[in-house]
């Protein structure tokens, strides 16, 4: 709903006369849809009183307790300060919060497909031979659980590129085919090879961008203002047929030489900074170990954790055994196991709390977070720095106990302490240690500080927007 409209609504209040004849008034336009964001409900001065919604409260997510305090303000004033806030200056927090709110716009619709995958990648795991043991790696079972878990990830650009593009307004089906274009079989295959790819004659590295997050949502971005150009210039006639063509040939060089690549290059970047620190000893290593355990979720997601995993990789086959980045990476995951437990324990809200809880099996039994991540940290951000924390404390402690990883490869869930048998005992006990501090920490950091009592009342303050 634009400005102009909400301005001929409090027009329509201000030539009213009678209280009574402007309630009558408001309450028709408040029934109009596209009025209803501007215009609060006046029969009982309070906003929307009738929207009933799943916190179990009168008030509908959108309407802040504040605004609930406020409500019997003179309803012209309340409009009037509406369109002010419309128009504030944009501020390191606003940026901040756009840009979650643009991640977390475009990943939540993902969710049912998320947990669905982690769940057949759960089944799997329970019934192979890793725990249960009932079916083999042969089994078309255990291929077929797989397989609808690989579905899902595999393919993950093309639906968040569908999902960014109507998020921003860029015409989804383009968002979609950028998302085909990064995961195109022949990219794939260039960038195992290592050969050289040019777009128009501009020079870029291959690189294989199934189940990444940020190159598809940086290119969609990039794509609202390639496509609102196009759109603008090019007559209506002609609109259909050649914006989407001139915005996809604007786009893809865009994409592919600078966009895409960024999260391997900044990637590339830490992994020359953390091998740095893991090779530096001493309280420069537990540190860096602490930071590194911190920055792995943020660099999972960025898909920055690809030339780590690499460099951890070539330690291992050269040596057999990895005392820093798999080391602090996995103890770190223990902190995500006890954020999820703790958001489960301390939501309200049933639907809420019923996520939650999946959210945690799909991590702990199948070793998939990422449901978690989308599902519940886009949306409750304090998250953030609490699992950081924890992850902190338990990457630093396994670097200052010497933790050392014996196999590669192994479980992502709960079964990923058998990667640290091999050594000695001791070994296995600093491990408990370490996993034990961040799962503490976490926990209590998540439980205390994770939400708002305005969060815990009325559900994530985005989706109140």
């Amino acid at each position: 709903m634009g400005r102009i409209s909400a301005e001929l609504v409090l027009e329509i209040m201000r030539s009213l006369d009678m209280l009574g004849e402007r309630e009558g008034y408001m309450r028709k336009l408040s029934q109009r849809p596209e009025l209803s964001s501007a215009v609060p409900c006046f029969a009982c001065r309070t906003p929307a009183c009738d929207a009933k919604t799943k916190y179990g409260s009168a008030v509908p997510p959108q309407i802040s307790p504040r605004e609930v305090r406020d409500s019997a303000r003179d309803p012209v004033q309340a409009i009037e300060e509406n369109l002010n806030s419309a128009s504030e200056k944009l501020t390191p927090k606003a940026i901040g919060n756009n840009i979650l709110n643009y991640l977390s716009g475009s990943m939540v619709p993902l969710i049912p497909v998320l947990m669905c995958a982690g769940l057949f990648k759960t089944v799997g795991v329970i019934l192979g031979p890793t725990m249960a043991g009932v079916i083999s790696e042969t089994s078309d079972i255990y291929i077929l659980m797989n397989m609808l878990y690989d579905a899902a990830f595999y393919f993950l650009p093309i639906y968040l590129g569908y999902n960014a593009a109507k998020n921003i307004g860029v015409t989804p089906v383009l968002g979609a085919f950028m998302g085909g274009i990064l995961i195109d079989p022949a990219m794939i295959q260039m960038a195992q090879d290592g050969a050289a790819f040019s777009v128009y004659g501009i020079p870029r590295i291959p690189g294989n961008y199934t189940q990444s997050v940020i190159p598809i949502l940086l290119s969609v971005c990039a794509m609202r203002y390639v496509e609102r150009f196009f759109k603008k210039v090019i007559p209506d006639t002609l609109t259909t047929v050649f914006a989407p063509f001139l915005t996809m040939a604007a786009a893809v060089p865009a994409s592919l030489c600078l966009l895409a690549p960024l999260g391997s290059w900044l990637g590339g970047c830490l992994a020359g900074l953390f091998t740095f620190l893991g090779t530096s000893g001493g309280i420069v290593a537990i540190i860096g170990g602490g930071i590194l355990a911190a920055l792995w979720l943020p660099m999972v997601i960025s898909g920055m954790h690809i030339a780590l995993i690499m460099i951890a990789i070539a330690n291992f086959m050269a040596t057999g055994s990895d005392s820093f980045i798999l080391a602090a990476t996995t103890v770190s995951i223990w902190a995500a196991y006890s954020c999820e437990v703790a958001t489960w324990l301390r939501l309200r809200n049933e639907e809420e709390k019923s996520m939650a809880l999946g959210y945690a099996i799909s991590n702990m039994v199948g070793g998939v977070g990422e449901p978690f991540i989308y599902g519940m940290m886009f949306r409750y951000r304090r998250l953030f720095p609490c699992l950081m924390a924890g992850s902190f404390v338990a990457g630093a402690i396994a670097i200052a106990l010497g933790v050392t990883v014996y196999v590669a490869g192994g479980a992502s869930n709960v079964l990923n302490v058998l990667v640290f048998v091999g050594g000695s005992t001791s070994n296995l006990v600093n491990m408990g240690i370490s996993a034990s501090a961040g799962f503490v920490t976490s926990f209590i950091l998540t439980f205390m500080f994770g939400f708002t009592k305005d969060e815990l009342e009325y559900g994530p303050a985005q989706e109140r927007v």
